[in-house]
């Protein structure tokens, strides 16, 4: 790793961006959960990338936004695994535009093993579903999203 710092700032903005992911997930709960879902929480998967803090941040956040899953206890354990895995992997990445893809190929392959019994369709349908959801949320919106962060973070002299 890195060598990160558990610090009372670091827990702040872990919680900070649960909180956002949460809240977009369920105002946007029409959208959020399916086999065609367009999360738009999604975005800031690309987060840890610049901070370490958005690891627990968008795992947790995905946690608490799947205890309104349709589908209960293998979405909330599910996709929050995979969140979490995906969240190390994109902290890890060498540069952003590497940081886009494992949001995107995690979920797209991880998701559809619960979701397409639960739905009654194939998997490889499921998984072009998600995938393309999450390439059209994470394609448009991470980078933007990460940006700003990052000028955010800067701006206050936030570093870990």
């Amino acid at each position: 790793m890195k060598g990160i710092k558990i610090s009372t700032d670091f827990i702040v903005r872990a919680a900070v961006i649960a909180a956002v992911y949460a809240v977009l997930t369920m105002a946007l709960q029409s959208i959020s959960f399916g086999p065609i879902q367009f999360r738009v929480a999604e975005a800031l998967t690309v987060l840890p990338f610049a901070d370490a803090a958005a690891i627990p941040g968008v795992a947790l956040g995905c946690l608490f936004a799947n205890l309104g899953s349709p589908l209960g206890l293998v979405d909330i354990l599910g996709g929050s695994s995979i969140t979490l895995v995906s969240a190390f992997l994109t902290y890890k990445a060498p540069n952003r535009y590497v940081a886009l893809l494992p949001p995107i190929i995690l979920n797209a392959i991880g998701v559809p093993i619960y979701l397409a019994p639960a739905v009654g369709l194939p998997y490889w349908l499921v998984a072009l579903q998600v995938g393309l959801g999450q390439f059209v949320v994470i394609g448009l919106l991470g980078l933007p999203v990460l940006s700003l962060y990052q000028r955010i973070m800067s701006r206050f002299s936030i570093k870990d």
